[in-house]
């Protein structure tokens, strides 16, 4: 069996930058409670118009990550792409990806929907298809845009200070040195909190379009995003731990082996807590959310990005990284870069 390595990074965020100050013209808000609260003093937001969605953020970032492969365009061989904000309902983005780099028309396209954890979801699926032999280069995105969808009123603050647009991606390539690369990935499930962090309409089961068409009730919250914040950082700081520490005692690692730890960037207090629990120096934990707010799916690619840009992950460093989501889902991935 091969192992899968990361052999190109590439992200893409908005133009447009979001501050708090600029939150507080639109909602009962302040910089100082935004910043106590998550640690975001801004994020980056589409402007109506300007071209930007889920899947040309996705495409962009993909172009910068093939270039930086050294591998021609031609030669991705399946398309895994995470989001929970798709162009559309149905299809997917995967396929309007392959459509808009002009990748061979025949490769498959697969769509991974598990929010914030998202991206570790797809980078565990496509380093089992590049371990079995099955695909040599695969193209994973996570890409989200959120801003279009959330309630920016008073109601809304709890979750919409929160959220950025932006998009990140990794080219996954055959490594046939198996101390190489993804050493192994973990994912976990706890689908009995799955309303704690939801986004109940449009669904077949409960809100489907036609009952909020029929209905046309300004006060439905529905098709906003709810969190009950308070669960879901206590539930995260414990999960967080846990895959973490899982991923390393699975292949004889130990916390201080760590050279690099990215965290999704969710709550910047969620990745504080973790860091001084185990200890690690600020070196060793790379945090972006300050700047790009929580891009969901897209936020581990996007600090991955910046972090190996920045000179701060170098070969033969092991990256540790781990997310936590609605679902609840969750996941970490041990990489010897």
């Amino acid at each position: 069996m091969y192992n899968s390595k990361i052999s190109g990074l590439g992200y893409y965020v908005p133009d447009n930058v979001v501050t708090n100050d600029d939150l507080s013209r639109l909602m009962d808000t302040n910089d100082e409670w935004i910043q106590e609260r998550t640690g975001i003093q801004e994020r980056r937001h589409v402007i109506k118009g300007d071209g930007d969605t889920t899947t040309t953020m996705g495409v962009k970032a993909a172009k910068i990550a093939i270039e930086r492969a050294g591998v021609d365009k031609d030669d991705i061989d399946f398309i895994i792409f995470a989001t929970l904000s798709p162009d559309y309902y149905f299809p997917g983005p995967g396929v309007l990806v392959q459509r808009d780099l002009g990748l061979k028309r025949t490769i498959g396209a697969l769509d991974v929907r598990n929010q914030c954890s998202g991206f570790v979801y797809a980078i565990s699926v496509a380093d089992q298809f590049i371990k079995t032999g099955m695909y040599k280069n695969i193209l994973v995105i996570g890409s989200e845009l959120h801003s279009t969808g959330l309630d920016m009123t008073t109601r809304g603050r709890a979750v919409s200070v929160i959220f950025g647009d932006g998009a990140g991606a990794a080219v996954l390539t055959r490594e046939e040195d198996n101390s190489k690369g993804i050493l192994s990935t973990h994912l976990h499930s706890e689908g009995q909190y799955a309303e704690e962090l939801a986004l109940i309409a449009p669904g077949m089961g409960k809100r489907w379009v036609t009952d909020i068409i029929a209905e046309n009730n300004p006060d439905d919250e529905s098709y906003y995003p709810y969190m009950n914040g308070q669960f879901v950082f206590k539930n995260a700081v414990v999960r967080f731990s846990e895959v973490i520490l899982e991923g390393l005692k699975a292949n004889n690692l130990q916390v201080k082996d760590i050279n690099m730890l990215i965290p999704h960037q969710a709550n910047l207090r969620i990745s504080q807590f973790i860091q001084q629990k185990f200890g690690l120096t600020d070196d060793k934990v790379f945090n972006n959310i300050m700047k790009y707010g929580n891009t969901t799916a897209a936020s581990v690619p996007i600090a991955l990005t910046e972090a190996w840009e920045q000179g701060k992950i170098k070969q033969g460093n092991l990256v540790v990284l781990a997310a936590f989501g609605s679902g609840f889902t969750w996941g970490s991935a041990i990489i010897r870069w």
